[in-house]
């Protein structure tokens, strides 16, 4: 009985730290990168599947380093680059970031709608999308970070509804371990337009800004909660606990990937469904061919990582905005203490929702948002990189051998997608 009760505190504990690591690896698989994974599997089959297993120690490594750079600066990326770079490489970055999420942001909202409009097919997809946008702001605006981050850690656990949607179709397992260890890859310019699209919406610029102001707030709430004045400067056991927090939430992440492009190259490719333009679609394709229960659980899963993503998304922009211009911020504070912080969440969910009303089309913006997130990348990790290793910036946390290897590799594989696809795409 003592060992249970212990096994059982042990396992509490464990969930008390994860956090932010999980929180961001569960948004990484929203709507849109839904989208991107099913598409993938429909017009690849399982050939993409070695992908997910190459981007976790990268995505893991990259992560850590920018809630390190939190927890040992207690300032947010954006605040790094505006104190120690050129302003133009900030400019630039928030140049990027801002279409980029809004697309993302915009593709999101509308997969949200347009699946709840397949479970209640009475209810037009726009009012979903209206519906879901109106309940997002009125949440993030009206209760704390803890709360929301309670609920978000939660309702990351929608995600394993991907995982049991396999073992109620037919997957030759064999095949999966195959495509898995042993890579494939098509030397055509719609293939690499899938790879950098997949390894933007895995290893997305929006994640590295957001994980980083994740940490200081998980810091000024220590602070809080200690009712002290003096700043707390995060020691050994919270670098502990941040990395298994990473780690624990890059994996989930991943794992999810690797499911979502199993089911749609298990099923949809096998069932000669191999065009998916909308999460929608996916969902679908999957009913005569794997059934209501996979349908179901497909369709709610999309609309838990829709409202689990979209505060992340806009959340990390406004922390760049903020930043930026030197803005009041934070969603520990309430709406009259950072009023612009707020405004800029507000603005980005209503511009994302007024897309799609402008002619662009969901999965253009979801394309279009991850290769600018592919092509960015490659620029932000070099900056990441340089920052870790930057010993006025980090003191004694700078980067190991080890996470420079794995950056460095992430940086090689970001920008060797990237040219790949703009030579394929213009030659």
């Amino acid at each position: 009985m003592v060992e249970g009760k212990k096994k059982g505190n042990n396992f509490t504990r464990f969930l008390k730290v994860l956090g932010p690591g999980l929180i961001t690896g569960a948004s990484d698989d929203d709507p849109s990168g839904i989208a991107t994974y099913s598409q993938a599997g429909a017009q690849y089959g399982l050939t993409t599947l070695w992908t997910a297993l190459i981007t976790f120690p990268l995505m893991a490594s990259i992560q850590e380093m920018c809630a390190r750079i939190g927890l040992a600066t207690s300032q947010g990326l954006t605040t790094i680059l505006k104190l120690h770079y050129p302003k133009w490489v900030l400019y630039v970055m928030v140049l990027f970031s801002f279409p980029a999420i809004i697309m993302n942001i915009g593709a999101d909202i509308a997969g949200m709608g347009a699946v709840a409009n397949l479970i209640f097919p009475q209810v037009h997809a726009a009012i979903f999308s209206i519906l879901f946008t109106a309940l997002l702001l009125f949440f993030i605006i009206l209760f704390p970070y803890r709360k929301i981050a309670s609920v978000l850690k939660y309702l990351a656990m929608v995600l394993l509804v991907y995982l049991i949607v396999p073992f109620f179709t037919k997957t030759d397992w064999f095949a999966v371990l195959k495509e898995t260890f042993i890579p494939h890859i098509s030397w055509n310019k719609d293939y690499f337009a899938i790879l950098v699209a997949i390894l933007g919406t895995t290893i997305s610029p929006y994640l590295f800004f957001w994980q980083t102001n994740m940490e200081v707030e998980e810091l000024e709430q220590r602070q809080q909660k200690q009712r002290t004045s003096v700043v707390i400067v995060a020691g050994s056991r919270m670098f502990k606990a941040m990395r298994a927090d990473v780690n624990v939430g890059m994996f989930f992440s991943n794992l999810v990937m690797f499911f979502i492009i199993l089911t749609s190259g298990s099923v949809l490719a096998a069932g000669g469904v191999h065009k998916i333009d909308t999460v929608e679609e996916a969902a679908k394709a999957l009913k005569p061919l794997a059934g209501n229960m996979a349908y179901y659980l497909f369709a709610f899963g999309v609309i838990g990582t829709g409202l689990l993503a979209i505060p992340v998304l806009s959340g990390a922009l406004s922390y760049i905005f903020s930043e930026a211009f030197g803005l009041k911020m934070g969603l520990n504070k309430k709406f009259h203490e950072a009023k612009g912080f707020y405004i800029i969440i507000a603005i980005s969910l209503i511009a994302g929702l007024c897309m799609n009303y402008v002619g662009l089309s969901p999965m253009k913006a979801l394309l279009y948002s991850a290769i600018l997130y592919g092509l960015t990348a490659p620029v932000i990790i070099a900056i990441i990189l340089h920052i870790c290793n930057n010993e006025a910036i980090m003191g004694e946390h700078v980067n190991g051998k080890r996470a420079n290897i794995l950056g460095c590799c992430t940086f090689v594989l970001m920008t060797v997608a990237a040219v790949a696809m703009l030579y394929f795409q213009f030659t």
